[in-house]
């Protein structure tokens, strides 16, 4: 599919049936919501992955019935102008449980550099913590975003972009989770970032 309207025009049904390519082309376009912006529950969901293999790992990883449940959401809240914290949300086992938080803030994207609203889960003991995921998102139109998210052990393996689309806010906040992780530094997750220190 080819992007010819403008972003603003665009619905998650778009984003549904837009291929890798055009998503990642789309995102290079976007411009960043701001801290305050991103308060709430955002229902999430997979986009077109950059292969069968990741496309059928994705699926498997968000949408397990034993763990850690189905995606229902990402949720966030500002606690100063720099940043706030987030988490996930699954079903699971008929109750609605809230999951791998994280530290949000604005940061340069390892794609392009400009900014993106910036998820860095390795501020908190978690299992998205131990793998380094980082998740960029950009604003494709009120209350749409479009969302990049990375993992790995390696600076290679956090190269490859998973998208996914935010829709929100779709209900309020419920509450921190975790416990954030003393002295560490949410910068070093961030290459451009580190690169500079």
């Amino acid at each position: 599919m080819q992007v010819v309207r403008n972003s603003s025009e665009l619905t998650e049904s778009d984003l549904l049936a837009m291929s890798f390519k055009d998503l990642m082309a789309l995102f290079g376009k976007l411009s960043a919501p701001s801290i305050k912006e991103m308060d709430g529950e955002f229902a999430a969901r997979l986009l077109a992955q950059p292969s069968a293999l990741a496309q059928l790992i994705g699926n498997l990883t968000v949408n397990n019935p034993l763990m850690p449940g189905r995606w229902l959401c990402k949720a966030f809240k500002p606690v100063s102008p720099e940043g706030g914290q987030g988490y996930n949300a699954f079903a699971h086992l008929g109750r609605t449980v809230q999951r791998y938080p994280m530290q949000t803030l604005i940061a340069p994207s390892r794609y392009d550099r400009r900014p993106a609203y910036t998820l860095v889960y390795a501020s908190f003991q978690s299992m998205c913590g131990a793998i380094h995921m980082v998740d960029e998102v950009r604003r494709v139109a009120p209350g749409l975003y479009l969302g990049i998210g990375t993992w790995g052990f390696t600076d290679g393996q956090r190269q490859v972009p998973l998208p996914f689309v935010l829709r929100g806010p779709i209900a309020p906040y419920v509450g921190h989770i975790g416990r954030q992780k003393k002295g560490f530094d949410a910068h070093q997750e961030i290459p451009a970032l580190r690169q500079k220190g």
